[in-house]
This record gives structure tokens, C-alpha cells and sequence, in this order.
């Protein structure tokens, strides 16, 4: 087997985005940046992430696939913003002037997120609304003629196209480039959501949890969609922290937690926190949680290594939250090449093929990757990937440091 490796392409930026005084002001000229370096180094693509402080998907892999050649752009959708049909003309133009490069990860939304946007189901109903958007779309994105007639999705035929040689068209149609149809990814972790994913996902994403555990997952998943005569590949979101050395790479884990507010790590407990549970009265059957729960209560951060939950396996303060509690969207891959590299074919063994990744500041971090990591995975990228090797970061951390 062999992976896939995609890195981040959205905002904010900075060497510790999520404490105030960590972040940048980032603009169109560091994205337009950041997505030139992601494809010079040879990575698969890059996720596009949708949420309310950040920029409109569409706008930023229209705005920057212009300086790349090769790199995929997977881009966050919420169905229903837009109609099928319109979805569908924007992606075949991009297609069409990028050569096929964008896919969409179909992102179903949180209850509290999606009506502030105008979009009013209920958990289960929102997974069948999403089902019709996207066949809808496959078959806008295809060229079909016909009708689609759901519970949710009324699209008429559409209407016969002029003939170019009398109307004055240059051409006819967009036509797809991507011949069955734009590569969907996306998750789903309640039945409803498993549903939805085995009948419509190319890859099925989860947050990473230790390899077995996250393995176990994707093999009731691809159960589900082997009922259905389906076969799935599989990916995981993760950060990383790769150094040339164990240690360099745990000091600067430990950089960012000395860098990082008991604060912070109290609103991401908050939100991991079972219903009707507060910090106060929550205990975890974990002792390792319980004992960083009791410092955290007591106002200080445990050390660095203290959130390790698998070998090179982190839980500690990133972008996407600080999972004290229980690995989610902000979990780390901390150690040197060597041992990262270890752990991706460890997860690659239980059947994870493709790795979402981000280290801050961004385009450091992907050049530090790829210099460390990329000689020492098996890629599956459809390119020769450049193998950099140059050891440009030797001795960065303890320079670094020795200036803090």
C-alpha cells in the first residue's frame, strides 16, 4: 500500500494560531503562497475548511489553483447553500481550467451551525437532504438530461442546448472531467451518517484515534459499505510536529503548550464534556485524564508529554482544539522523521490510505515535512514527488529556543 498526503490551505496562520498574540493577519498573498508551496513539495492536495471565520471555499480554490500545476483541492461543502445544479457549474469550471484537480469533502454540518446559514433539518433528516443534493449534483456534474425528482430535490430536465453552429455559442455544454463524477470524501459517525457515507463517499474521513481503535472504525464502515456492493478508501485529519529528533521535536511540543492558556483548555474541555456534565463534576475513567483535568482545574497545564496517548501520538493544544479529553480534530503526530513515519505506516496498516496534516506556521511546517517525512513514505500522489532531503532544518528548534 501507499498513502496519500494532504496539507491545510485556510486561515489563520502563525507559529500558535490559537492563543491571540500567536496568530497573523493573513491575506490573499500568503494563500496564494502557501498553495504554491504545497504543490512545489510534492503533496496530494490540500483541505479547503468551511466554517464562519473563514473564506469561501470556492472563492480561495478559484483564487489560487492559478499558481499550482498539479496539487487537488478539497474543498468543504455544506449541501444546501447553493442549488445542485449551480454547485455543479461552478466545480466544472473550475475543473475545467485547473485539469480535474477539485474534490469536494460533503461536510453535513452541526445542529447549532447549519440554521444560522438557512438550512433547517433535523440530525437524521439532514443525511437524507444530503443524499438527494448529491446525487443531484453527480448527475448536474455529469451532464444528464433528465429530471430529479426527490423528497427534498425538485430539479426539472434540462431544456435542450441551442445548436453552437446558429446561436452564436462557442461550444456547447462544460463537460466533466472527472468521468464518474467529482470525488466525494466526508464522514458520518452516527448510523445515520455511516448510512450516508457507504452509498455516496469515495473516502470516508474520521478524526484520528490511536490506529486500532481508528482502524476498528474504518472496518465497520467498509462493512456497512460492502452490504451495499461498495468499497471505500479511508483517511484521517491530524497535526503533526516532525523533527530531525525525538527530543527536538518534544521540546517544541512543550514550546507550545508554555505558550498556550489554561483558558484555551478549558473551553476545549467544555466542549468535549458529556451532555450535562460541567468541568467541575466530570470524571474520567482515565487516570492519566483525570490527574491533567485536576492540574487544569488547579489553574496550571501539565507538561507536554502528559497528553501522549499512543507512542508519538499527541493530544495537546493545537488550532483545532486541545482534546484533554479524548482524541478529536486537534491530535498530533509528535516525534523525529523516523517515528512519525512508523506511525502513519502503523495507521496505514489499519487501512488508513490518505492523512490530512497541519503544522503551524503553515508553510514552514509543509517544507519541514516534506524534507523529513516525504523520503520515508511509500506516496501515492500520481506525480514523482520531489525528495528534498536537505536537512535545511537541522539545529532550527535549538536556535529557536535558545532566542525564546
Amino acid at each position: 500500500m501507499a498513502v496519500k498526503i494532504l496539507w491545510y490551505l485556510t486561515a489563520p496562520d502563525g507559529p500558535v494560531p490559537w492563543e491571540p498574540e500567536g496568530r497573523w493577519e493573513t491575506g490573499f498573498d500568503h494563500l496564494q503562497e502557501l498553495a504554491a508551496a504545497i504543490d512545489k513539495l510534492g503533496y496530494y492536495g490540500a483541505l479547503l475548511a468551511t466554517g464562519f471565520d473563514h473564506d469561501d471555499v470556492l472563492a480561495v480554490a478559484a483564487a489560487t489553483f492559478p499558481v499550482t500545476q498539479r496539487m487537488k483541492f478539497l474543498a468543504a461543502i455544506h449541501p444546501g447553500l447553493m442549488t445542485p445544479a449551480k454547485l455543479a457549474r461552478i466545480a466544472l469550471t473550475i475543473d475545467k481550467f485547473s485539469g480535474g484537480r477539485l474534490l469536494f469533502n460533503a461536510v453535513n454540518g452541526r445542529d447549532t451551525i447549519l440554521p444560522s446559514l438557512g438550512v433547517h433539518f433535523e440530525h437524521d433528516e439532514r443525511y437524507e437532504y444530503s443524499a438527494e443534493y448529491w446525487q443531484a449534483f453527480q448527475a448536474s456534474y455529469l451532464g444528464q438530461q433528465q429530471a430529479y425528482q426527490g423528497k427534498y430535490i425538485h430539479q426539472a430536465a434540462r431544456p435542450p442546448l441551442p445548436d453552437p453552429r446558429r446561436s452564436g455559442y462557442a461550444s456547447g455544454a462544460l463537460a466533466p472531467t472527472q468521468k464518474n463524477g467529482l470525488e466525494l470524501w466526508g464522514a458520518g459517525t452516527s448510523s445515520a451518517g455511516v448510512a450516508h457515507s457507504v452509498e455516496l463517499l469515495d473516502v470516508y474521513l474520521s478524526f484520528a484515534d490511536t490506529p486500532q481503535r481508528l482502524g476498528d472504525k474504518f472496518r465497520r464502515v467498509g462493512a456497512e459499505a460492502a452490504k451495499l456492493g461498495r468499497k471505500l478508501r479511508f483517511g484521517t485529519r491530524l497535526q503533526i510536529i516532525v523533527r530531525e529528533t525525538e527530543e527536538e521535536a518534544w521540546d517544541y511540543a512543550q514550546w507550545l503548550v508554555d505558550r498556550t492558556s489554561v483558558d484555551y483548555a478549558i473551553q476545549s474541555i467544555q466542549r468535549q464534556l458529556p451532555p450535562g456534565e460541567t468541568l467541575e463534576t466530570y470524571r474520567s475513567p482515565n487516570p492519566q485524564v483525570q490527574r491533567n483535568l485536576d492540574a487544569i482545574r488547579a489553574g496550571r497545564l501539565p507538561s507536554a508529554r502528559d497528553y501522549e496517548i499512543h507512542p508519538n501520538l499527541w493530544t495537546g493544544p493545537a488550532l483545532h482544539g486541545f482534546n484533554v479529553l479524548a482524541p478529536l480534530s486537534g491530535t498530533t503526530l509528535v516525534g523525529s522523521a523516523e517515528n512519525v513515519a512508523a506511525r502513519i505506516r502503523e495507521f496505514e496498516a489499519q487501512g488508513t490510505s490518505a492523512f490530512i496534516l497541519s503544522g503551524w506556521p503553515l508553510i514552514e511546517e509543509a517544507h519541514r515535512v516534506a524534507d523529513l517525512l516525504f523520503p520515508l513514505l511509500d506516496l501515492d500522489h500520481g506525480f514523482d514527488v520531489p525528495l528534498l532531503n536537505s536537512g535545511r532544518y537541522r539545529g532550527d528548534h535549538a536556535a529557536r529556543a535558545k532566542a525564546a
